[in-house]
């Protein structure tokens, strides 16, 4: 058999399953860290709750995957994992989703791992919304794990220092109520008010235009232009205000599609 004929016949069956996402449907992608219980807790013992190294990494880690050829409007990232908000128009590989999940969960896990001097594998899902309310809802619901997840780790970690077993601490927060988390790291001097935005929230990463000094040789004037630069919000907003900040990000790119 020829190679030709070779190559058509057997890339049948790579491409068989192949599906694309729909015009017009909003995409975002899910990266979430394989394992990393035991690559944060015991390979590298990362401080607990919260690691200010490890959150670099991930902070690194967003960046590059808003840069590697991507349309990416929003990032965000809480605990081990990361979402990617893409313009709305988007097309990149044909919107083929597999190779949205294999390339960004190998590019996740490759600048992780760079960073981290060690393996660290990140899988990716995909989901396709039909409207924004469902793109606001989705982040609004990653949003309100970081906070939940924040509160049950501050309580968990303070009642492990406090030489509670696993079994006991786990136990002890089962099924509490908000407030009597609060009350519970309240004893301990901690005022889950005051524990950074970063940790309750995640982070947000975004687009900015910003005016830079630049110099026109042919002039020999300094003047100002305008950049597109990538900015790191470690202070986002909670509840209504992150579904307004997530419709007022969507809207600004939709209205620049109108034009």
């Amino acid at each position: 058999m020829k190679f030709d004929d070779l190559d058509v016949k057997m890339r049948v069956y790579e491409t068989s399953q192949d599906r694309c996402v729909l015009p017009e449907m909003y995409i975002v992608a899910r990266i979430d860290g394989r394992g990393f219980t035991r690559l944060t807790k015991e390979v590298h013992q990362f401080k607990a709750p919260f690691d200010e190294r490890f959150r670099d990494l991930m902070v690194e880690t967003v960046k590059h995957l808003m840069n590697c050829g991507f349309n990416v409007i929003y990032g965000y990232t809480q605990s081990d994992e990361i979402s990617l908000l893409f313009h709305p128009d988007e097309n990149l590989f044909g919107r083929k989703t597999r190779k949205y999940i294999s390339v960004l969960a190998g590019e996740a896990s490759a600048k992780f791992s760079a960073g981290l001097g060690d393996l660290g594998a990140f899988d990716c899902r995909i989901s396709e919304f039909p409207n924004k309310k469902l793109v606001e809802d989705y982040f609004r619901w990653r949003n309100e794990d970081a906070h939940r997840n924040a509160l049950n780790a501050h309580c968990y970690w303070r009642l492990r220092q406090d030489n509670c077993t696993v079994k006991e601490a786990t136990f002890k927060i089962e099924g509490m109520s908000i407030a009597a988390k609060n009350e519970l790291l309240f004893q301990y001097g901690i005022n889950f008010n005051d524990v950074p935005a970063w940790q309750k929230r995640g982070i947000g990463f975004y687009w900015a235009d910003v005016k830079k000094e630049g110099f026109n040789p042919k002039t020999n004037e300094h003047v100002l232009v305008d950049k597109r630069i990538l900015h790191t919000d470690f202070e986002l907003p909670m509840r209504e205000d992150y579904n307004k900040f997530i419709q007022d990000l969507l809207e600004k790119y939709e209205s620049k599609l109108d034009k």
